[in-house]
């Protein structure tokens, strides 16, 4: 009888710990969704008033993302090494794709990662080196 009390008692340890793990999880997406959309709503305003999005969108968190982030993600140091980047992007992408294993949540964060890495080339190309702190 002493036996079953804990077993319950270790069980009910585990669902609890269980839902607050989906319940953080569940936050963070849904903190991540709002950004998103966000970002979403500005480009769609910044059409409709005739600019382009990358004028309206800051570009430190353009598609949700700072420069560091995507750095982080890539492991890159230096974001004009496009050799690199293009290298380190192939591999994780293929990687983590849903058909070999992979997550898809995790290579959509890859092409997001490259996608800002390649805005923040981009801006450079066009407006000379800045400091990645400005953006």
């Amino acid at each position: 009888d002493d036996e079953i009390l804990k077993m319950a008692k270790f069980i009910a340890q585990i669902v609890v710990v269980g839902a607050q793990i989906i319940g953080r999880a569940f936050v963070r997406a849904l903190k991540e969704e709002v950004g998103a959309a966000a970002s979403a709503a500005a480009r769609a305003a910044a059409t409709e008033a005739g600019k382009s999005a990358a004028e309206t969108v800051k570009p430190k968190t353009f598609s949700g993302m700072n420069i560091e982030e995507a750095k982080q993600i890539l492991n890159v140091k230096d974001i004009e090494d496009a050799e690199a980047i293009q290298k380190s992007y192939d591999h994780l992408f293929k990687v983590n794709n849903k058909t070999s294993g992979g997550s898809f949540y995790l290579q959509s964060k890859v092409y997001r990662a490259k996608e800002r890495l390649d805005i923040e080339q981009k801006n450079q190309k066009s407006n000379g080196p800045r400091d990645s702190e400005e953006i």
